[in-house]
Parts: C-alpha cells; sequence; structure tokens
C-alpha cells in the first residue's frame, strides 16, 4: 500500500452530488488513446448523439473480462477482503497504491477518492440512486452535453462496465496555446446507488494499466446504508484512521483531471 494524503477543494459544488457534473466532472476530457492530434475547437459540433441501448444489452457493453472481478459490490454482498474503510466506499489494499481523499476546505467533507497507480488515477465517488432505475443514463447524457457546450468532445463506447463516456475538453496553456485533457467516466448503476470513477493519466494509452484499474474498480464496495436519501445525493465518506500499511501525510493538492497527456492545438 502507498500513502494517505487529503486534498482540499475550495467549489462546495463538490459536496452537492451529481447536479455539480457541469462544474465539476466537466474539466476533464479524454482521447483514450493519448494518440497527438490537430483538433479544431468546431470539433464538438460534429459530435455523434450519444445512442441509448438498454444497460446490459450487446450494443450497450463490451464482453466483461476475465480480469475483473463480480463487483464493484454492494456492502451486502461483497466477498471478504482486506480493504481500507472510507464509510461510503471500502477500497482494497493494493500494492503501490496511493490514496488521496478530496476534502472541501470550506465544510470539511470528504467528497472523494482518488486511487493513484503509476502516474494515472481514478477518481471515485458514490451517490444515492432511486429504487425503480439507475443514474448512469441521464448522468452520462448531461456531462456529454456540458463538456460540448464548453467547446470539448465527448463519446460513448461500450466498455467493461456498461456504456462509458469519453471526454476532452480545451484548456488555454500558460503561453496562450489550447491544450485538451483526456479522460474516461465509468459509471456502474447498483443497489439504490450509483457509482462513478473517472481515469485519468497514463493508463488511458495503456491497455495493461487501464486493465488495473477496471480490476481495481470491479473490487470496491459501495456501502449505501439504510437511512433516506435524495437521488443523487452524494454518500457520506471519511477519512480512514491509522492502519499498517497506510502512512497519513500532506501533499499538494491532486487534480484528477489535469493528470495524462494534453493534445496542442497547433496553430
Amino acid at each position: 500500500m502507498g500513502l494517505f494524503s487529503r486534498r482540499k477543494t475550495t467549489e462546495p459544488a463538490q459536496v452537492e452530488g451529481l447536479d455539480a457534473l457541469d462544474r465539476e466532472e466537466a474539466e476533464g476530457p479524454d482521447d483514450p488513446t493519448g494518440a497527438a492530434q490537430d483538433d479544431t475547437e468546431g470539433e464538438a459540433a460534429g459530435q455523434e448523439p450519444e445512442g441509448r441501448s438498454a444497460p446490459g444489452s450487446e450494443a450497450d457493453a463490451a464482453a466483461r473480462g476475465e480480469h475483473l472481478e463480480a463487483g464493484p459490490y454492494d456492502e451486502s454482498e461483497a466477498p471478504e477482503e482486506d480493504r481500507i474503510d472510507l464509510g461510503g466506499l471500502q477500497v482494497p489494499t493494493v500494492d503501490g497504491m496511493e490514496l488521496r481523499m478530496e476534502v472541501d476546505q470550506r465544510s470539511g467533507a470528504v467528497t472523494g477518492a482518488n486511487l493513484v497507480i503509476g502516474g494515472s488515477s481514478l477518481q471515485v465517488q458514490a451517490f444515492a440512486a432511486p429504487k425503480s432505475r439507475g443514474l448512469w443514463e441521464d448522468v452520462r447524457s448531461s456531462l456529454r452535453d456540458s463538456v460540448v457546450k464548453q467547446g470539448g468532445t465527448a463519446e460513448t463506447r461500450p466498455g467493461v462496465f456498461g456504456t462509458e463516456l469519453i471526454t476532452r475538453l480545451p484548456v488555454k496553456r500558460a503561453d496562450g496555446r489550447t491544450a485538451y485533457r483526456p479522460a474516461r467516466f465509468i459509471g456502474v448503476d447498483g443497489s439504490r446507488w450509483f457509482l462513478r470513477g473517472i481515469l485519468t493519466g497514463k493508463a488511458l494509452a495503456d491497455p495493461e494499466q487501464s486493465r488495473r484499474f477496471e480490476t481495481l474498480l470491479s473490487r470496491l464496495v459501495v456501502v449505501r446504508g439504510t437511512g433516506a436519501m435524495a437521488p443523487q445525493e452524494l454518500i457520506p465518506l471519511h477519512l480512514p484512521g491509522e492502519r499498517p500499511g497506510l502512512e497519513q501525510i500532506r501533499s499538494a493538492p491532486l487534480d484528477p483531471l489535469a493528470r495524462g497527456p494534453e493534445i496542442t492545438e497547433v496553430g
């Protein structure tokens, strides 16, 4: 196991659940290959519309790989394993993994966890969901629209957990040029909960690294609890306590959407 650190966030939108996606997640676009391209700011207008396949259909999901476990798990179904207790999430211990917690600076609330391995990061958050339906299709559509409005590109593709969203958002560099930040959004609808993962960094262009994070996501446990919660409400998290192999340190804030290859616009 690696290090534990706290990331302070200053925007309270991050503790308001999925309604904050326009401000929070749209800052993380993605090119899954990481290959350099010449892009124009008008690309988003030509983006093909997102499909509306039913969850679990052949068009909605790629074959579930043998590298995955049966999760992400609901607390009631999770197998025995040594995990780090974060309240609403339980994270398995992995050699070389660095756990960085996001803490809202104003409220002190823990808003997310970043699982960092080898220069890549998987940000995970869990939200309450209705009994009758999942949230990922609606969240994915809203996120896609937000990214496109900001001049980025967003497209869906089949993934091992179902339909994923691949985004790339333009950002201005210090030298005035435009770069693109890539990210891969993964959503899993569970039993009265929704788990969202944002993968950034080298893993976007490295299939082996990508599979490692997919395996890690499939081992997570969501602790929804029995209390009443509004749909899209963030399931509370807390900082882990001292335990072997988990050293608490302070470090510079981690922006999970700033990692990974940046593609600079030519011209």
